[in-house]
């Protein structure tokens, strides 16, 4: 028995996606326990690619259960969509497809006021994907939420848009200017998506219990990255929930206590996507071909990431702060071809060195990174599966990470698609 939760170990977009999909069919349950429909995992296997919101990596390789679970704020229209699309490609979800039905639901509302919001804010915008994750969980610590096990009787669900629309429609009227909502249209909207959700929604924390006293194998999958959490990342320019080990256990039911292994993905180089601090990004030629190498566009949004050299002294607070015991390197591929690959192994701040990532955004935005430069490679590993086949130059960059962080690669990434990996 094996109970692993795969973390982003920057700012989200690392390929997570890929290795969920990778390990599940070792896995008896693949459980999503944070974020929404703003995350984007993109599967590629026999020539074809699905991008997944909602529903779990796990869900195309293997017969592992797949669990949506209690952190999750669930789109229910978005939701729906998802699933028409993983049958029309041949995948059954009877019987092995389950939502929690503690998780909370992003009504329309929160979809116009995450918009509203972000116009609002101008050039101060956090860079939201407007999806109403953000707002959704403030319905949620509010205490005014609604959740999935609400949507099936009819009477409640009613009883409880009622009652919050008296606070949106005030907002919407006085601070916006926008028209008012009405709560039989959001009803109309709902009902379909209401009457297809239904046959999954259950209680995911007992079927997981159930799960580890029977031994089985459960695989936890997180959106977003680390250095997105609410808690632990850059804020104010974060995501709304924690997409940590700690996370995983609040965000699915199961206790920490169970938890076996705390897998962290990285890229072999830094993206994000949206506004905030990033110590090592390059606005020049090189930073342009990174982003066009290694197709750097968001899954869900379409909007162009930044990106830079990979930052080890973030990814090491990102290590210590999971308890990581193995890690994944992907899009290893991308760096061919360049002769000299820079790696940040500590920062200045206000002329001071030091290899602790601050907390504070004011120092967050004064950091200088201090970098390393290591030799590149110039054949193409794309592809390659033997930790052997690769250029000696590519395993001591590996090495070298490996060495500063602590902890081994357990997995690297030699190009999209699943079999593109070496698995040492």
């Amino acid at each position: 028995m094996s109970i692993r939760v795969v973390i982003g170990a920057q700012w989200g977009d690392e390929g997570k996606g890929k290795i969920v999909d990778l390990l599940s069919d070792k896995a008896d349950y693949v459980v999503r326990f944070q974020g929404g429909a703003n995350a984007g995992h993109t599967l590629k296997f026999d020539d074809k690619k699905f991008v997944l919101h909602l529903i779990p990596s796990g869900i195309f390789n293997g017969d592992a259960d797949c669990v949506i679970g209690n952190g999750v704020v669930i789109d229910p229209i978005a939701l729906v969509d998802e699933i028409k699309g993983v049958q029309e490609m041949g995948f059954s979800l009877e019987g092995r497809f389950f939502i929690s039905q503690t998780a909370h639901v992003i009504l329309p509302y929160h979809k116009l006021l995450d918009q509203l919001k972000e116009k609002r804010r101008g050039g101060d915008a956090i860079g939201t994907t407007g999806r109403g994750i953000g707002p959704a969980y403030v319905s949620k610590v509010s205490r005014v939420g609604i959740r999935m096990v609400d949507l099936p009787d009819r009477e409640v669900l009613r009883s409880k848009i009622d009652q919050n629309l008296k606070d949106i429609n005030f907002a919407l009227e006085n601070l916006y200017e926008e028209s008012p909502l009405k709560t039989d249209d959001l009803m109309e909207e709902l009902e379909d998506s209401i009457k297809a959700l239904e046959p999954f929604i259950c209680n995911t924390t007992n079927l997981l219990h159930e799960g580890i006293n029977n031994k089985k194998s459960i695989l936890l999958e997180g959106a977003q990255g680390t250095l997105l959490d609410v808690d632990h990342g850059t804020y104010p320019y974060v995501t709304s929930s924690s997409p940590t080990s700690g996370g995983a256990c609040i965000g699915s039911g199961i206790p920490p206590t169970a938890l076996t292994n705390v897998m962290g993905i990285t890229k072999a180089y830094c993206t994000r996507v949206g506004n905030g601090p990033f110590p090592t990004e390059l606005l020049d030629e090189t930073g342009e071909e990174l982003r066009k190498k290694g197709a750097e566009f968001g899954a869900t949004t379409g909007r162009p990431r930044r990106c830079g050299w990979l930052d080890l002294v973030a990814l090491k607070y990102v290590v210590q702060l999971n308890g990581m015991n193995e890690l994944t390197l992907t899009k290893m591929d991308v760096m061919d071809g360049f002769k000299e690959i820079k790696v940040c192994t500590s920062y200045k701040i206000d002329g001071k060195e030091t290899d602790v990532f601050p907390l504070c955004l004011d120092e967050i935005e004064k950091i200088e990174p201090v970098y390393t430069t290591l030799p590149g490679w110039k054949n193409s590993i794309e592809g390659i599966t033997d930790w052997n086949d690769l250029p000696s130059t590519a395993q001591s960059y590996i090495r070298f990470i490996e060495e500063y962080l602590g902890v081994k690669f357990t997995i690297i990434s030699t190009g999209p698609k699943r079999n593109e990996t070496i698995v040492l």
